[in-house]
């Protein structure tokens, strides 16, 4: 692990140091400093030259904030004469910006794609995007993590005979099943229209849950808006209770109130792609692991798809074909 060197950004410095420890590596120093015009500078405290620059930064509020020292880092590495320059996002915010939606609205997605590109990453390194077509509005490597498995590991040990897992909409459902299957119970969906960044509306719930405990699944959790709506659906319907699972939990505004005191909710599960909240009986699965094996795959030139084998077919290994005759 001569040859890697690891930075982070302000955003999540206790994960990249997670990540280290895992990897066997020091957490290297950057030096960011604001100018009295307001203006960010970055200074990496480490040689580049010739080496394989990781650099950690997930996109959390001041979201601008942390993308513009993610890009002044890879700038500084690229000047620096770095061999190959990886930009590690375990939260990728701009995914949410993947489509034309609305007549002259901007692609957020693809414009922070065409930054990182330009600042001079190589690869990127990501985890559950929220549109998994984001990684095609980049023209280098991006390897997509899921933490399908570290959430289904928090509840395979418990009583899943009453349970079904709950996607908040349909677009989720394909994750949503998948998780279903590693735990080996049904799944539903509900039907979602959104009114505006907070505010939802959840006209029914495709799938059989009166008389069940869900669990939902999603994967970001901002407002928390969603989740409450969906809940408030699924005690209509007959549902006993809940577990919350995601991701990326951000509980930004009053999201914390809002889930903390709802009366459905059992546990909330959620992963340390971004800091933690101020919320004591948040129940936080590392994914540092996970990252870090993936870094070391791909400074060994290993497969990355194969860490996914039984987890998720679509992050896993080709599936064979059948042969068809000549």
């Amino acid at each position: 692990m001569r040859e890697i060197v690891v930075f982070s950004g302000s955003a999540h410095r206790p994960l990249a140091g997670a990540i280290c420890d895992a990897l066997g590596v020091t957490l290297s120093g950057v030096d960011i400093t604001r100018f009295s015009n307001d203006c960010l500078q970055a200074q990496l405290q480490a040689n580049c030259r010739q080496r394989d620059v990781y650099i950690v930064q997930p996109l959390v509020p001041p979201t601008q904030e942390h993308l513009m020292e993610l890009l002044l880092m890879v700038d500084a590495a690229k000047g620096a004469s770095a061999a190959q320059i990886t930009a590690v996002i375990p939260h990728y915010a701009y995914a949410r910006s993947d489509k034309k939606d609305a007549s002259r609205i901007s692609l957020g997605g693809r414009l922070v794609a065409d930054l990182l590109l330009t600042a001079g990453v190589t690869r990127v390194l990501t985890m559950t995007l929220h549109a998994p077509q984001v990684h095609g509005f980049f023209s280098v490597p991006v390897d997509h993590l899921t933490a399908l498995g570290v959430l289904a590991d928090h509840f395979q040990g418990q009583d899943l005979s009453d349970t079904v897992v709950v996607s908040p909409d349909l677009g989720n459902a394909k994750t949503a099943t998948q998780f279903a299957r590693l735990l080996g119970v049904p799944v539903a969906a509900g039907s979602k229209r959104r009114l505006a960044d907070d505010r939802v509306v959840i006209d029914d719930i495709v799938g059989e849950v009166a008389g069940r405990r869900a669990l939902v699944l999603d994967d970001e959790i901002a407002t928390g808006g969603s989740i409450v709506e969906l809940l408030d659906k699924l005690e209509d319907m007959g549902c006993t209770g809940a577990s919350v699972a995601c991701t990326h939990g951000l509980f930004v505004g009053k999201a914390v109130d809002r889930l903390r005191g709802h009366r459905m909710i059992d546990e909330v599960v959620t992963t340390d792609t971004v800091p933690p909240a101020d919320w004591p009986e948040l129940k936080v699965r590392s994914v540092a692991g996970l990252f870090a094996e993936a870094i070391s795959r791909v400074h060994a030139g290993e497969s990355i798809s194969s860490m996914f084998d039984g987890v998720d077919p679509t992050l896993g290994p080709p599936q064979p074909r059948l042969p068809f005759p000549a």
